[in-house]
């Protein structure tokens, strides 16, 4: 063994050696890029590489020359902390930056260079896998249990793709998804909500490999983790397998192969390892799982491997080409006759294929917005969840990847679609989703099946914003268009009381970088809302939206809804041109703030209204249409949103006024609640007089 590690043997390594080789190498880059890095976690990735090897090896349908192929089978490290393990099996794929013709096909996805870089500075080896940063990564992972709610997304995915797309004779469609998952991806409640789902959905094509090694940072699991949890897994509907040392690669064989041949249930193989394996003063030892083990200790596992104790990131000859010769050579075969099949199902199926193609560029169909409704004005006007349904159904029937659900409140969010049926285990092609009351599964899972090429979008009540949010930041962090429909946006859903009623949340979701926030005024606005983030598959947006009706603006008294796209608009000046104030609204009190206007005339001030309905579009323009929109000169400012101010100080300045909610609610019906907290008409003409004096 130590002679083949240096290099003196031939390239005729086979068998139970080679495997050994190549776990090894696994595990010694792991422990080299971590001790160079002087940070992060070497014992799970030395734990886990023969688990990885033996799924990447004889089972994972992946083609390195083509990471982005739509039909590889998708692989998730949900213990995000073990990163080094996933970049070293990428290095010795020979996964490359780009696919066949593509920018950066020439470049490895990960060089020996980036690993000797792991954790610095503008490394594609960052502390945690980050998807859009380095090719081979499925999905941004980190906080654990959202790799295995995005894996859900990902099977739906699957399965939703191929009652779609594929024909009797022509199959484009059929991966499978295999995550890595530790005791803290299943303590965390996503992963309970998301392995729920599972079951229910009959995600056969699922397989979580839970690393139990019963540590955690702290020490042993007892101290906080005693639960059967095969036990668990079986009530939620799954198969479980068991091995009793992650080293039993045959045995892990065995394992998967029962996955392979399962066909109705999603599948948890409980893996038993000990951490830091193969480090004889750190066997077992919980420090292992977030330091680097320190020079003597790696001699020392290095030894138990026979490897050459000084050598460091050391990739033997061998390595590389025997993972080419196992991964490499089935995805390229599975590839290519892949290619086939798509070249003779555009022939037999032009119209799906170009739909298909549309869809795989993430690109919109021609026409898609043209049955967008266009609201005529109404004083009554409609509630915006009410006009966000309609304009849901349009872009539902123009794009047929267009897809979503709600946490069990679809008759209160609107966002069930007429005629695209419910996606359920025997009907893997129905567009509306029944998530149950999981909004933190629902969220996660929702990024999988972006990551998978559709366009998914998820409804709640807007209070439970913080049930999703950690998703919700991850789908900003990794640039996923999911679309966050949340209806009920303020004290004017009235008697449900503070507890459903949302105050700092739009001030929360403002403050996440790389989302776009919506609060539309009228119909109109919810329209043109839906226009700018259906062409924007790389931005995450949240559509704020009321349970009470608002009016629908006369357009030809006030200017076009178009001004959405902007952020930010001049939706009414006074007759002069010239305001003295400037009074600035969202939502449902845009409407507070036209009626304050005219009673300001009244008073003989000119007030210029504002429509704000995204302040990170409004940021994004250029300083002159943000100066001909909030001129530096008028000052006087007020702003009117029933929600917490924090944050509105950028928008009117150190002298200006906000008026809205500075505590919880209280239960009534929503006109009682807006008199007794002085969202009002006269507080905003008091507001501007002050300002005035």
């Amino acid at each position: 063994m130590a002679s083949s590690v240096a290099g003196t043997v031939s390239h005729s390594l086979h068998g139970d050696v080679l495997d050994q080789l190549s776990i090894n190498t696994i595990r010694t880059l792991s422990m080299d890029a971590v001790e160079a890095a002087k940070s992060g976690h070497p014992g799970t990735p030395m734990a886990l590489a023969p688990v990885a090897y033996t799924v990447w090896r004889d089972f994972l349908r992946f083609d390195p020359a083509n990471p982005a192929w739509p039909n590889r089978d998708r692989f998730v490290l949900s213990c995000g902390h073990a990163s080094m393990l996933l970049y070293s099996l990428i290095h010795l794929a020979g996964i490359r930056r780009g696919g066949a013709g593509e920018a950066g096909h020439d470049r490895p996805a990960v060089s020996l260079e980036d690993i000797k870089s792991f954790r610095q500075f503008d490394s594609v080896c960052a502390g945690h896998p980050e998807q859009h940063l380095t090719a081979g990564i499925e999905t941004t992972t980190g906080p654990l249990g959202q790799g295995c709610g995005n894996s859900v997304g990902m099977a739906i995915a699957s399965r939703w793709l191929a009652a779609h797309y594929n024909q009797p004779d022509q199959q484009l469609f059929d991966y499978d998804t295999y995550v890595l998952c530790s005791d803290g991806d299943l303590m965390e409640g996503v992963s309970h909500e998301a392995a729920s789902i599972a079951g229910h959905l009959k995600l056969a094509n699922l397989c979580w490999i839970y690393d139990d090694n019963s540590i955690t940072i702290e020490g042993k699991t007892l101290l906080a983790f005693s639960e059967d949890v095969a036990l668990r897994f079986k009530g939620l509907g799954w198969r479980v397998e068991h091995v009793a040392d992650a080293n039993d690669t045959p045995a892990l064989k065995t394992a998967l192969k029962a996955f392979k041949q399962e066909s109705e249930k999603p599948t948890l193989i409980i893996v038993k390892s000990v951490i830091g394996y193969g480090a004889p003063n750190k066997a077992g030892s919980h420090e292992a799982h977030g330091a680097p083990l320190g020079a003597e200790d790696i001699k020392g596992a290095k030894a138990s491997y026979g490897w050459p104790i000084d050598a460091q990131f050391l990739v033997p000859a061998e390595v590389p080409l025997h993972f080419t010769a196992t991964l490499g050579i089935r995805g390229e075969h599975a590839y290519n006759a892949w290619k086939k099949t798509l070249a003779a199902h555009a022939t037999a199926h032009p119209l799906l294929a170009a739909e298909l193609q549309d869809m795989l560029l993430g690109r919109l169909p021609t026409g898609w917005d043209k049955n967008i409704p266009l609201f005529p004005a109404d004083p009554k006007g409609l509630a915006s969840r009410v006009s966000s349904g309609k304009v849901l159904q349009a872009v539902s029937a123009a794009v047929p990847w267009f897809l979503g659900g709600s946490a069990d409140l679809s008759p209160s969010t609107m966002t069930h679609v007429t005629g695209a049926g419910d996606y359920a285990p025997g009907s893997p092609a129905g567009r509306n989703f029944h998530f149950g009351i999981r909004e933190h599964g629902m969220a996660a899972a929702c990024n999988g099946m972006a990551l998978s090429g559709l366009r998914p979008y998820c409804a709640t009540f807007f209070v439970f914003f913080d049930y999703l949010k950690p998703a919700l930041r991850l789908s900003a962090i990794g640039q996923i268009g999911v679309l966050y429909i949340l209806t009920h946006d303020s004290i004017g859903l009235g008697e449900d009381g503070p507890t459903h009623q949302p105050i700092e949340q739009l001030a929360s979701a403002r403050a996440v970088p790389g989302l776009s926030v919506f609060r539309p005024g009228d119909a109109n606005e919810v329209a043109e809302a839906y226009r700018v983030v259906m062409q924007r598959p790389d931005r995450p947006a949240v559509f704020v939206l009321s349970r009470q009706n608002l009016p629908t603006l006369d357009r030809t008294k006030f200017a076009a809804a178009t001004g959405v796209a902007k952020g930010a608009y001049v939706l009414l000046d006074p007759p002069s041109g010239k305001p003295d104030c400037i009074l600035i609204g969202t939502g449902s009190e845009l409407q507070l703030c036209i009626d304050a206007s005219v009673r300001l005339a009244e008073l003989g001030v000119a007030a210029r209204v504002v429509s704000m309905p995204c302040w990170d579009l409004f940021a994004e323009q250029d300083a002159l249409y943000r100066e001909s929109v909030l001129p530096m000169n008028v000052t006087a400012r007020v702003a009117c949103e029933a929600a917490a101010g924090f944050g509105w100080e950028k928008w009117i300045g150190s002298h200006g006024r906000f008026v809205g909610m500075n505590g919880f609610g209280a239960s009534a019906p929503a006109p009682v609640l807006y008199k007794h907290f002085g969202i009002c008409v006269e507080a905003i003409v008091e507001a501007a007089q002050q300002q005035l004096l």
